[in-house]
């Protein structure tokens, strides 16, 4: 193994286009491999619905200079689709629904951006997301604050340790004191918040944004609705154009605020961001492209490269010179020309090279690699190698599923992904004849992670979904119809909770109320429950009885 660099030189930041075969073992592959992996960054954004993330991503695709023009989510009708969502129903609705993978150039380093879906009813889908990222990006509406789904998302990225870079966005608007806001992120979510640079005004009197440590002020000109970079004038705080411009009230406000900060506030360090006890802190407006240059330069800087993965053989690091990956999302239907199955994996160690062969350890058999592609959205391009850090997508006929570890050399299985407990249930009904279509698009929508399906045992046989969020019960309507050609209708079920029953084989205990024993699609047994207390209660009596709330195999 060799260490990883954060530093590139200039001459090297174009590598990984195209690169000629070559022996991987080799001490100039183990260079390139090197060099490569130091210029990675994977990262997924998070935040609760309307706090600006998806016009983040875009602003972040138009000072990368990988799209010319930001197109908004709203407003006015002329404007673009956002890049990143690409299904029928995310353009009609102007939401984020299915983690989309962007990868481009910012400054010598390769970007891999996870979109993971911003709406309140999101799947297990953004979870997922979060677990094939090394950091994240964690968007906060500067009027509300930290609300719950943002909550939810900083819990999973807490427990996988992923260092969070924190953008307190919407200043553009009447916007809560930076103060509190500071004070909300401590408190709510229990870490150490750092700013690095600092609001002046907010609203139409937000005029920019002060930078901490180089005690310089950044003050902006809104350009065309925000569809390109804002001009910004740097200058001291002391300049009196500056202040006159920012007005009396809003600067003694400003440098009290500043003065605070300085006595008491939380000083940036790089080791406590890493380590993810400390949150940095930036402010601005993603729509007027106020306060962007220094959050994205501080994305570039302070994120980290690939990291290294637990697996059942050790820990593998991303120099390691054998290629591993795993599946983390299956997407069917993305180009509807092809009806194909895109496999979306993390690449984690050694260099992936398009017909190389690769061994699946759940299945147990090798497969060639003939069809591999880099993602922007929905538009894809074919390549011929990649790295750790990047994620691929493999055309997908079935011989994948969500989980799958892929690798060259001895066998290895990276942890399972978690599969995250449903908490709605609905009941699906085929309003045609199409039985086989109907069927072919709950099992391959069920594949992608998009629901959980159910039969119960007794009763009528229309399938059981199962859905992190109550959104994905339209999705799935959408895309059966649009995909498949079937008509369905979901009616919300009686159940709230899903238990697989564990341990040895045996009986299966009697449940009442609103319960019901039902099966997955693998015939494994599952109790769902009408209510929490029902739950409760069938504990109680059957203590002998294993609950397992996520499937028992992976």
């Amino acid at each position: 193994m060799s260490p990883v660099s954060d530093s590139v030189p200039p001459d090297l930041q174009n590598l990984g286009e195209v690169v000629s075969p070559g022996d991987v073992t080799s001490a100039s592959a183990l260079a390139e491999l090197d060099r490569e992996v130091s210029r990675r960054r994977t990262f997924a954004i998070i935040s609760h619905p309307d706090a600006g993330k998806t016009t983040l991503t875009e602003k972040l695709l138009l000072y990368a200079g990988a799209i010319e023009l930001a197109g908004a989510v709203r407003g006015r009708k002329d404007r673009r689709h956002a890049t990143s969502d690409w299904m029928e129903l995310e353009q009609q609705r102007g939401i984020s629904i299915t983690s989309a993978a962007l990868e481009f150039e910012l400054q010598g380093r390769r970007m891999s951006l996870l979109d993971t879906p911003g709406h309140k009813d999101f799947s297990e889908d953004t979870y997922r997301a979060l677990i094939a990222a090394d950091s994240v990006v964690m968007v906060i509406d500067a009027a509300n604050g930290v609300e719950d789904q943002t909550r939810k998302l900083f819990e999973v990225s807490k427990r996988h340790r992923l260092p969070i870079l924190t953008f307190i966005n919407k200043f553009d608007r009447p916007a809560r004191d930076p103060l509190e806001l500071i004070d909300d992120l401590e408190r709510t979510l229990g870490i150490a918040a750092a700013p690095v640079n600092w609001p002046i005004g907010s609203a139409e009197r937000f005029r920019g944004v002060y930078d901490i440590e180089r005690q310089t002020l950044l003050q902006y000109e809104r350009e065309a609705q925000g569809q390109y970079r804002a001009p910004v004038d740097i200058s001291s705080l002391d300049d009196p154009k500056a202040r006159e411009m920012v007005g009396e009230d809003a600067y003694a406000n400003f440098r009290e605020s500043l003065d605070v900060i300085g006595a008491a506030g939380t000083r940036f360090d790089v080791a406590e961001y890493r380590a993810g006890r400390q949150t940095p802190v930036f402010f601005g407006s993603a729509l007027t492209n106020f306060g962007l240059e220094p959050f994205l330069q501080a994305l570039v800087d302070l994120a980290p490269p690939p990291q290294p993965r637990p697996s059942d053989s050790g820990v593998v690091s991303p120099t390691d010179d054998r290629f591993t990956g795993f599946v983390f999302k299956i997407q069917a239907n993305m180009d509807p020309r092809h009806r194909d199955r895109v496999a979306f994996v993390r690449v984690c160690s050694g260099r992936f090279t398009k017909d190389m062969t690769v061994f699946n350890s759940r299945v147990g058999k090798s497969l060639r690699a003939s069809r591999a592609y880099r993602f922007f959205g929905r538009d894809r391009e074919t390549i011929s190698v990649a790295y750790p850090g990047d994620i691929i997508g493999l055309v997908n006929p079935g011989h994948f599923a969500i989980g799958d570890t892929l690798h060259t050399g001895a066998p290895l299985r990276f942890l399972d992904l978690p599969r995250f407990p449903a908490e709605h249930f609905g009941r699906v009904r085929l309003k045609d004849t199409r039985y086989k279509q109907f069927d072919d698009g709950l099992k391959q929508l069920e594949e992608e992670g998009l629901m959980q399906v159910f039969y119960v045992a007794a009763g009528r046989r229309e399938p059981i979904v199962g859905v992190v969020g109550a959104l994905q019960f339209d999705v799935i309507t959408s895309r059966l119809r649009s995909e498949y050609g079937v008509e369905v209708e979901i009616e919300p079920a009686e159940y709230t909770v899903a238990r697989w029953l564990g341990g040895p084989e045996g009986p299966t205990p009697a449940v009442g109320g609103q319960s019901a024993v039902a099966m997955d699609r693998q015939e494994r047994r599952v109790l769902l429950f009408g209510s929490e207390w029902e739950l409760q209660y069938f504990q109680r009596h059957h203590a002998d009885v294993v609950l397992l709330p996520e499937s028992p195999v992976a």
